[in-house]
């Protein structure tokens, strides 16, 4: 008899690479702890990092 072979879907991980996520602009954002203050505008500035691909952004809160 033949090999049997399994016909699986591969895992979730292995399907493609995270960064594809990033390039579409859906990003994995995490607040960093460190905690700024605009004085300008009164208000607090939360850096924010990708998980995936390591960029930073800003937004007023």
């Amino acid at each position: 008899m033949g090999d049997v072979i399994k016909f699986r879907r591969p895992a979730q991980r292995s399907r493609g690479n995270d960064r594809a996520l990033c390039n579409s602009g859906f990003h994995k954002w995490k607040a960093l702890p460190e905690r700024r203050f605009d004085v300008k505008r009164g208000k607090l500035v939360t850096v924010e990092q990708c998980e995936r691909c390591g960029k930073i952004r800003n937004r007023l809160t």
